[in-house]
This record gives structure tokens, sequence and C-alpha cells, in this order.
């Protein structure tokens, strides 16, 4: 399976090339284009992660129930995914690592990778943000998505971010949630509310914007229905 990224960074799309019998999931209606020999199935996938107990736990989680499985029966065979949101994609390949996706952010994956739900704690609840993310284990690729572009940071001790703008991280790192400031009314009314503080060592994905800022922001200037 080979991965490449288009059109970084605002308007990315992925473009993956399956050998003969490989096979790949993908988020429901992210696929925009594909060789005319690839099967595609829904499905809510069997195994770890699959199942109707599976699809229901996506859904807490703010993905979809079912999962699109695209099986090439050729040598190089051609898909095309795209996210809902405009912004970038990121290939994390999976080595028995673990790692916790932000809702919204699972884009597509090898067989071989595992999604369950993470419950992350009352403390996302109090941020503003979902207590249900993923939680990748196995081995292969995983392609995330973002709003706005995707950076890394390699965090080696603490370090501080928004809670709207995380896309991923690696299960080495641990978080809690904090007022941005000293002061809690003085983090409100800087705009700021309530951040993420990591600690430990590990990769940290982020995204330059937030999808729900976003919202509130272009929502009132909406004509009503």
């Amino acid at each position: 399976m080979n991965i490449e990224t288009l059109q970084q960074p605002d308007s990315a799309i992925a473009k993956i090339t399956l050998d003969a019998q490989e096979e790949l999931l993908a988020e429901a209606g992210s696929m925009i284009a594909m060789s005319d020999f690839i099967n595609v199935s829904t499905t809510l996938r069997q195994g770890k992660g699959g199942g109707i107990l599976g699809g229901l736990k996506r859904m807490m989680a703010g993905e979809s129930l079912f999962l699109s499985v695209f099986r090439c029966y050729q040598p190089n065979g051609e898909i095309y995914l795209a996210p809902h949101l405009m912004g970038d994609i990121l290939v994390y390949e999976m080595m028995g690592n673990e790692l916790v996706v932000q809702s919204g952010s699972y884009l597509a994956c090898a067989s071989g990778v595992d999604i369950e739900l993470g419950f992350q704690g009352f403390k996302s609840l109090f941020s503003g943000e979902s207590v249900f993310w993923l939680q990748v284990s196995g081995s292969g690729p995983i392609i995330l998505t973002s709003f706005g572009g995707i950076y890394e940071i390699d965090v080696d001790g603490e370090y501080v971010v928004d809670t709207g703008n995380i896309v991923a991280f690696e299960k080495t790192l641990d978080f809690r949630i904090t007022k941005a400031s000293s002061s809690l009314i003085g983090s409100f009314l800087g705009g700021e509310g309530l951040v993420c503080r990591f600690s430990g060592r590990g990769k940290l994905f982020c995204q330059t914007h937030s999808p729900k800022s976003f919202g509130t922001t272009i929502g009132p200037k909406l004509p009503p229905r």
C-alpha cells in the first residue's frame, strides 16, 4: 500500500495505491474516485472495534456508523479520499503503539489497524469537547484529517494546546484540562478558556483551526432557513 497526499495543506486529498488482495477501510462517504476494478462494500467491521457495538461506539466519538471497505483484486488499484472539511491530511504509521484520535479526525486505515472507543474522562467534557475519542492500535498506516493545516510537536515535558485544536496524540502522553491563565475569569475574557496541558514524551498533532470556533463564528452570519 502506497499513500500520497496531494493539494496540501488546505484542500488535501489522499491517493492510495493498493496491491492485489490489499484492503483499505475508510470513513463512509470519503471516496471521490477509484479504479473500476476495486470492489467496495459497506460494513460494521467484524472483530476488534467492529460489529454493531463497534459502530455505535464510533458514532459516540463523532464518526459514522458504517465503514467503507475497498478490496483490490489487481495490482496498482487507485483510490482517492477526501475529508468532509477543507484541511490537511496526515499519514501515521502504526507499529504496535497506541494513538488517541480526536473526534472527526479519522479518515482511513489499513486492515491491520484496530479502532476502539477510548474514554478520556469527564475532564474532556468540561473542556467542551467529546469525552469519547478513538483509541487506535495495531500495525499499518492510518490517515488522519484536520480543519486547516496539521503540525507535529515532539513533546518532552509539558506542552499546552487549545482543546479544539487537537488532532491526535501518542498514548505515551498524559493530559489534563486546565485554564489558560492563572485567573479563570482572565482566561475566558481573553478568549482562551480551557486548554489541554500534556505531559510526558511523545508526538502531538494539532490543527490550525477549530471546527467548533469556526461554527460559532460563521453560524450567526448565515441566512435563516
